[in-house]
């Protein structure tokens, strides 16, 4: 208990230092810091043949194809408040999805942008395929997975937002989490490069941050488990969470079963299957084997 309320007073505190920092400091120039959050979103389910997991690897591609990954990252760029140059997405054979938005910090002259960016527009013309690795983006790619020697099939969704300038990726965090039925949550955020105050200093970060979970709502943060690894010296942060056992309702877990057919025993058995394959996915272990 002590623990947890040192945590909260450190997270409060930082809020009150970052609000003073961001009204005090003074960039030279463009701030050339880039920021980049990287996310491991997992969803597990229990399917009880492998028809059924075949199913649910159609269902869940169906759910999360190119489109409404389009929309929900065009929903982050407006949220952190960036400007969308360019729009790429795909869906594979025989399944996942890609989409990657190259974004800028403000909006630029129309006669300044590259004639391959659409804007966000689909120009039927345009048979380019873009890959940005040193501007802002955020990109999204989608693995799902099932083994006819597990009745747990998975859903895998990578997320990365880079920035630089004034916007945050962080700004974006809750939204995300909320946006996929997230178990296991693996983040990564980096700051990487410098920037310079008027003076002509070195920046290398720009506001204050102890973990990513103070970006993230604590009634979300009350659903889960979770541990960071951070290196503070190099401006990089680790967080892994775990839906807490309480959070897990069967039901919501079974595709294509209905839990009040199920015997005490089978639901045991089941929810064993599911705690096991989350805690080897939180862990990065065969700890079962």
């Amino acid at each position: 208990m002590g623990c947890c309320g040192r945590i909260k007073w450190i997270h409060l505190h930082r809020k009150g230092c970052e609000t003073r920092l961001e009204k005090k400091l003074a960039l030279y120039g463009f701030n050339n810091l880039t920021k980049t959050l990287s996310f491991c979103i997992y969803d597990v389910c229990y399917a009880k043949t492998p028809q059924e997991q075949q199913q649910y690897i159609a269902y869940i591609d169906e759910q999360y194809n190119s489109e409404r990954l389009t929309h929900i990252l065009c929903q982050v760029t407006q949220m952190i408040g960036a400007q969308i140059l360019n729009i790429s997405k795909q869906d594979y054979e025989p399944q996942g999805a890609s989409v990657n938005i190259l974004i800028a910090e403000e909006a630029l002259d129309p006669n300044l942008v590259d004639y391959s960016c659409n804007g966000g527009r689909y120009k039927p013309e345009h048979r380019t395929v873009h890959a940005h690795l040193d501007k802002s983006h955020v990109t999204v790619h989608t693995f799902p997975e099932a083994h006819p020697k597990n009745n747990i099939p998975t859903f895998r969704v990578d997320i990365d937002v880079s920035t630089c300038g004034k916007i945050s990726p962080l700004k974006a965090l809750d939204y995300l989490i909320g946006c996929f039925d997230s178990d296991i949550i693996t983040m990564d955020y980096r700051v990487r490069g410098f920037t310079r105050d008027m003076d002509g200093r070195k920046l290398f970060i720009d506001h204050d941050i102890t973990s990513i979970q103070d970006y993230i709502a604590w009634d979300t943060l009350q659903r889960y488990d979770a541990i960071d690894v951070n290196v503070y010296q190099s401006n990089i942060f680790h967080t892994k969470m775990l839906i807490k056992e309480s959070e897990l309702d069967l039901q919501n877990y079974l595709f294509h079963s209905d839990i009040s057919q199920l015997s005490e025993e089978e639901k045991l058995l089941i929810t064993r299957s599911l705690r096991r394959e989350m805690m080897e996915i939180y862990t990065g272990m065969n700890i079962y084997g």
